[in-house]
């Protein structure tokens, strides 16, 4: 049988149900692009049909489609290559006025991975695009600033029970199911304004119904904590395989959450060889989750909740009685003690990217442990105000990579001196701060590299060197130390902003 959620996707704009006035509005964008030149950003809940929406609106207009998926594709070069390229200019192929629509599914995707500068190029693209883009997102504070501020904003909100029934209905009718009205109002009710959800829903207990009923239909009543204590004595201690599947139907918990519980309390009864099943099990489930978030097709949450319920009960050795004290999963409750320091971390993370040109998974893995290590407790100081000043780190960051108090003399008096540092490279470089402060001082004596090295060679005493050419020089060494002369020679060359500086 073939999905449904692809089978009866609307093909056009007056198709989409439950979002009249979003539609419009994009209707009403599309039309007037010639006007304004601006992409706009489609947002709202996942299941919703904002994607949908895109491309019913590029077959209303006669529009080819150009599509790329964050999920997919985050570097920058790719970016450029293809929604670039396709946002530059139509082709004979295109549409009316030579019109393609370009669409940038998972935006929100973009921002929140940063990969090999995606965002920035996503940003420039949507800047100088002569084709109309839609961005489809999910989050949209998760977007960067400068990209939300260069497009129009359209929001989709959660369909309401009223618009999915017909549809629903509608389905029904096409693929000659009999149904209870009031079954099809409890699969509007159970999916929570999620449209995709719903014909999910539907598709998955109309394969083992010859009639859709009420009965037919598994509905959650009960409050989510009630439940899902109820639902993991019966997963871990009573129920078998089909039980444990049919018991999680009647929890309110979405699957990635769901995990979470059943990870933490599994090793309160089960131990050797059972535990060992059932976390194969659990990490199967986690494997469909990440397929999940990486394709948006959540038809694959059935193969995750399989392995999470069926699997887990079906790993049990015997039988287990008594009373077990089950807890909420310690992971929430680390985010929670954690939350500050994480958005601490990814903040100098993406200020350590942005200015290496690396991903930020790359600086919080690999650059911020290195850093931290060179200047543990701020014992090098010299080393750490240059930092400070790089990277633009006040108080709280300087203390999060060094290890240091904040609120101490000695981490005060670091971003002070790194202020003041910045403020004085910028003003001697005007094109830039950080530059090389020995071909500084070579300008500002009129000489030139092969003067500075006859001069050296003679064995010219070194009272007669300008004074500002050797505070240059100890400002280029303070953070290193003494240095070979033909090793300060060859570093000096390095025009690089960045870590580089003190490599």
């Amino acid at each position: 049988m073939s999905d449904w959620t692809e089978k009866y996707r609307p093909t056009t704009l007056s198709e989409v149900r439950g979002n009249n006035k979003a539609r419009d509005n994009l209707e009403e964008w599309a039309k007037t692009w010639d006007d304004h030149r601006k992409s706009v950003i489609v947002h709202g809940s996942p299941g919703i049909g904002k994607t949908s929406a895109a491309h019913a609106l590029a077959n209303d207009m006669g529009w080819p489609v150009m599509e790329l998926n964050a999920s997919d594709s985050r570097g920058a070069d790719v970016i450029e290559k293809i929604a670039g390229e396709a946002a530059k200019s139509g082709t004979l192929t295109a549409g009316g006025a030579g019109r393609r629509l370009v669409i940038l599914d998972e935006a929100d995707n973009f921002h929140g991975n940063a990969d090999y500068g995606g965002s920035r190029e996503v940003t420039r693209v949507v800047k100088d695009a002569n084709q109309p883009i839609v961005l489809v997102a999910n989050e949209f504070y998760d977007m960067s600033q400068s990209l939300r501020n260069s497009c129009e904003t359209i929001e989709f909100r959660d369909v309401s029970k009223r618009s999915i029934v017909p549809v629903l209905r509608d389905i029904c009718r096409r693929e000659e199911i009999e149904f209870e009205a009031d079954a099809l109002e409890k699969i509007a009710e159970n999916t929570s304004g999620d449209l995709r959800s719903a014909v999910n829903d539907l598709q998955a207990v109309a394969e083992e119904a010859q009639r859709l009923t009420v009965d037919d239909v598994i509905t959650s009543q009960r409050d989510t904590t009630e439940g899902i204590f109820d639902f993991l004595d019966a997963l871990i201690k009573e129920e078998d395989a089909e039980g444990a599947l049919r018991a999680s139907y009647d929890v309110d918990e979405n699957p990635d959450e769901m995990l979470n519980w059943i990870e933490d309390n599994v090793p309160k009864d089960y131990e050797g060889a059972e535990l060992a099943d059932a976390y194969g099990f659990l990490s199967n489930a986690d494997r469909w989750l990440g397929r999940v978030r990486a394709t948006q097709n959540y038809s694959y949450w059935r193969y995750a909740t399989d392995n999470m319920t069926a699997g887990v009960a079906a790993s049990r050795r015997g039988n287990k009685g008594g009373w077990t004290r089950y807890g909420p999963p310690s992971y929430w409750s680390k985010l929670g003690r954690t939350k500050g320091t994480r958005n601490t971390r990814d903040a100098i993370a993406e200020r350590i990217a942005e200015r290496e040109g690396t991903s930020v998974a790359t600086a919080r893995r690999e650059i911020l442990p290195y850093l931290s290590a060179m200047t543990h407790h701020c014992k090098n100081r010299d080393l750490t105000v240059r930092m400070a000043g790089v990277y633009e780190l006040n108080e709280k960051e300087v203390s999060f990579v060094t290890g240091s108090g904040k609120d101490t003399n000695k981490v005060q008096s670091i971003v002070e001196d790194a202020e003041e540092l910045r403020a004085e490279e910028t003003v001697a470089h005007s094109g830039g701060a950080f530059f090389d402060a020995e071909g500084s001082s070579d300008d500002a004596d009129g000489g030139t590299d092969d003067e500075a090295s006859t001069s050296a060679g003679a064995g010219k005493d070194s009272s007669d060197e300008p004074a500002d050419d050797a505070n240059d020089q100890e400002t280029l060494t303070a953070s290193t130390g003494s240095k070979d002369p033909e090793t300060e020679a060859t570093e000096s060359d390095d025009d690089q902003a960045g870590l580089s500086d003190f490599m």
